[in-house]
């Protein structure tokens, strides 16, 4: 018996190029070289099977046709010159002009009665795989003598169920290994088609040519079946949905069934059955890359340290609910929904019902709804009419993403793992499905969160110890421009710690863009400037749209247009990074919904940099009450500015020239006012003082400004600094009183039981404000547990560069959060 040593499959893609044509022959060179005899299954050319799909439907429709079909042959005729052989392109032209003469009439004969039957619509696609492998034959005659067409209608016997057809396993293994014994060579066998008792074509369905491959390699008992595509095997997730998606190297054959279910299209699922019985290895090779080992399927499984195999989705699906109080305890319900539902030929996805027979929820493609509703509420009129049952409802387009790995049995917490991950990203999970296998848990969510949620089950289930965080930042001022650069200059230090932060999207007053693949760090200056005009809000919007796992809004401006976005963008299951005071800043209830919302939502907003730059006070703060300590009294120096101007400020050089070299230096606004006045600071008290509990309003801040009545009403910066000068008498008085006294002056922010003050105050050397310096920042708790000596958190409370570090360490905690 002439038996092959293997099976090789080979796509339309791969049969399709130059390239790999080169390499289909270099493969069976290699084989025939270690003395391995093959067999080979041919598909169609690329795109064949949709032209002849195409040419069916025009011609039914009274169309023309006779377009598609000369693209056909066009396709046909330019494989044709490929193959080296004159004699060989010369029979290839015969052949393939005889069968295209046929399929003409085929064609003509659909569009006269305007209908294609299965039967008929066989007959035609068939045409797709016969010129394929006669093509591919005398392509490698001219190297191997021995290759031989093989007609699969002449080995494959099937029912007459067209376009699905059923195998007669029993008669199409004796066919095959019939045939194999009295002919020897190198045969090339057409993928897809078979033939009733009675001759008629027949065909699989589509990805059937996988199908034929399997029955040669179980009649034939041989040890591998090689199909050979254009990618790399069975990947973790569709790498079109998931660009981190990675090969396979080996799963066994009840994991590559449930993939291939849920819609891993690499491999036909009827093909796993054949190879399974007969133990025949399947591996999955890119005839591109044909030194790649692809992915092995067989009885041995993958690692043992991976619970989760692989991740599937199937996208357009409805989801459907049969319920009511007559169904409970009723014996004989689900028979007659699924009865229905099979004489209407609807095909059901997963089912999920609950212990209290209440109620029966099926998934099935989003197309069969409406005939699935109509043939359900027929079946169960009467209980419907007497209300014991309620009728079928449907529920939107939803998705289903699967989670497939033999050892998930041996795996705990495995749906608490994808569950979180869903959570964190704002997934809701609509359905789910488990067998007691533990071989697969299925998962229904809206549609539009099918990307997202791919992207976050397969960085927790694959890339658990890589986290990809994508970030929206808007502002490229100082603070921003800062924090950018010291996300590049940390990146592989970030990389080695598996943490990758992408920047997705940017946005300042004039220009935004949106790059979900990421904005090269070294170059956000030279492609913002290419982005589109500004407009925070649909920036915003674009930045919800992409619906992107594990998403973070960096705030950097200290705009209350920006801060007005924050609640929509918490709905959205996005956390927020922010120096900006705005938001916590505005009424008690605004806060209070922000602080809500991000709860409701399970999201982050982080918010450290808003009082004392990158000083850890909030977070300080926070492990205070939740360790169940209680603030009496905070006292605070919130303002760097205003540090440094009486850190500075000696009593004889005049208080408006300590302001106004201040100015020349950086150290305050541009209009000094904006800190003189005080305003900054009563923000920064109240953001602690709502933290602490306290109910307040900014107006409830008493605050002594530093503006002096003389210079209240000055008009320009430079007049407002002239007029300053009026008051340098008062400010060296209150300086040299201090002094005399052994005290010093400190622009301070008390809360406590008599409420909230922000003022200039002299505080002697036993007050821990005494020996600040530069811009420092200091903070002093008063509480129950530190009562008689307060903490202190001290250090500098200005600065670009502190505070950009700030809001990359809130950034940071919220990537850790997320994984």
């Amino acid at each position: 018996m002439a038996q092959p040593h293997k099976i090789l499959k080979f796509g339309g893609t791969s049969l399709s190029s130059v390239d790999g044509l080169v390499n289909i022959r270099e493969i069976i060179r290699s084989y025939r070289a270690a003395g391995e005899s093959v067999a080979i299954v041919a598909s169609a050319l690329e795109d064949c099977t949709n032209l002849l799909l195409e040419m069916c439907r025009i011609a039914a429709t009274g169309g023309v046709w006779q377009q598609k079909l000369t693209q056909f042959h066009t396709i046909h005729q330019q494989s044709i010159e490929r193959i080296p052989s004159e004699a060989a392109r010369n029979e290839a032209r015969e052949y393939t002009e005889a069968r295209l003469l046929e399929l003409h009439d085929l064609l003509q004969g659909i569009a006269l009665v305007h209908e294609v039957s299965p039967k008929t619509g066989d007959a035609v696609l068939a045409f797709g795989e016969l010129l394929s492998a006669f093509l591919l034959t005398e392509q490698l005659r001219s190297e191997f003598s021995d290759a031989l067409f093989l007609d699969a209608r002449q080995i494959i016997r099937t029912d007459r169920t067209f376009s699905a057809a059923k195998v007669d396993k029993a008669e199409t293994r004796q066919l095959i290994q019939a045939y194999f014994a009295r002919h020897e060579g190198l045969h090339v066998v057409t993928g897809f088609i078979g033939a009733t008792a009675q001759g008629e074509t027949s065909t699989f369905g589509r990805g059937g040519s996988d199908y034929t491959a399997a029955l040669l390699a179980s009649a034939l008992a041989v040890p591998e079946l090689e199909i050979w595509t254009v990618v790399d095997g069975l990947m973790t997730a569709d790498p079109q949905k998931v660009p981190k998606a990675f090969t396979i190297p080996k799963l066994l054959y009840q994991e590559a069934m449930e993939l291939s279910h849920f819609g891993a299209d690499v491999l036909f699922p009827p093909a796993i059955q054949p190879a399974m019985d007969a133990g025949t290895v399947i591996r999955i090779r890119n005839t591109l890359k044909p030194h790649f080992t692809g992915t092995s399927i067989g009885h041995e499984a993958g690692s043992a340290q991976q619970p989760v195999t692989g991740i599937a989705s199937i996208s357009d699906v409805a989801l459907l609910r049969l319920e009511g109080s007559g169904m409970v305890g009723v014996a004989g319900v689900a028979k007659r929904l699924f009865d229905a539902l099979s004489r209407e030929a609807i095909s059901v996805i997963l089912i999920s019902q609950a212990s209290s027979e209440h109620s029966i929820c099926f998934a099935i493609e989003r197309h069969s709804a409406a005939a699935a509703k109509r043939v359900v509420d027929e079946e169960f009129r009467l209980e419907i009419e007497a209300h014991r049952i309620a009728p079928l409802t449907i529920d939107g387009s939803y998705s289903i993403i699967a989670l497939v790995g033999a050892n998930m049995r041996n795996v705990p917490g495995v749906s608490g793992r994808a569950f979180q991950a869903l959570g964190k990203n704002g997934v809701n999970v609509a359905a789910i499905a488990q067998g007691s296998s533990e071989l697969n848990i299925s998962i229904v969510l809206d549609g539009a969160d099918e990307l997202k949620a791919l992207g976050a089950l397969h960085d927790a289930f694959f890339l658990s110890e890589r986290k990809t965080v994508h970030l929206f930042l808007v502002g490229t001022g100082n603070v921003g421009k800062t924090l950018l650069s010291q996300i590049a200059a940390e990146q592989s230090r970030f990389a080695e710690q598996h943490l990758e932060l992408r920047l997705s999207g940017l946005a300042n007053s004039r220009r935004h863009i949106i790059c979900p693949d990421g904005i090269p760090l070294a170059q956000w200056e030279t492609a913002l400037a290419k982005g589109e005009e500004s407009d925070v809000q649909e920036f915003v919007a674009r930045m919800k749209s992409c619906n992107l796992p594990n998403t973070v809004f960096v705030d950097c401006t200290a705009s209350e247009l920006v801060a007005d976005q924050y609640p929509d963008i918490l709905r959205a299951s996005i956390s927020i990074a922010t120096p900006n005071k705005k938001a916590n800043s505005a009424t008690q209830a605004s806060y209070r919904r922000l602080k809500e919302t991000a709860k409701r939502a399970n999201v982050k907003y982080f918010y450290e940099t808003t009082v004392g730059a990158g000083l850890p006070v909030i977070g300080t703060l926070g492990d205070l009450l939740s360790s169940g300590d209680r603030v009496l009294r905070i006292d605070a120096v919130l303002s760097g500015t205003l540090s440094y101007l009486f850190n500075t400020f000696d009593g004889t050089t005049p208080f408006s020239s300590v302001v106004r070299a201040a100015k020349e230096q950086g150290y305050t606004e541009p209009d000094p006012r904006d800190d003189l006045s005080g305003t900054d600071v009563a923000r920064k008290l109240l953001v602690l003082g709502r933290e602490v509990g306290m109910a307040l309003e900014l107006e409830d801040v008493a605050v002594a400004s530093l503006i002096p009545p003389c210079a209240a009403d000055a008009g320009s910066v430079e007049a407002f600094l002239e007029a300053l000068a009026g008051a340098d008498a008062e400010f060296a008085e209150r300086f040299h009183s201090a002094r005399a006294e052994g005290k010093v002056l400190r622009h301070i922010g008390t809360l406590g039981e008599n409420g909230a003050q922000v003022g200039l105050e002299a505080v002697g050397p036993e007050h821990p404000f005494y020996s600040l310096s530069g811009t420092d920042n200091v903070i002093s708790f008063v509480t129950k547990r530190y009562y008689q000596r307060p903490l202190v958190v001290k250090g500098p409370g200005a600065g670009t560069d502190v505070t950009a570090a700030g809001v990359l360490a809130d950034i940071i905690r919220i990537a850790s959060y997320l994984g």
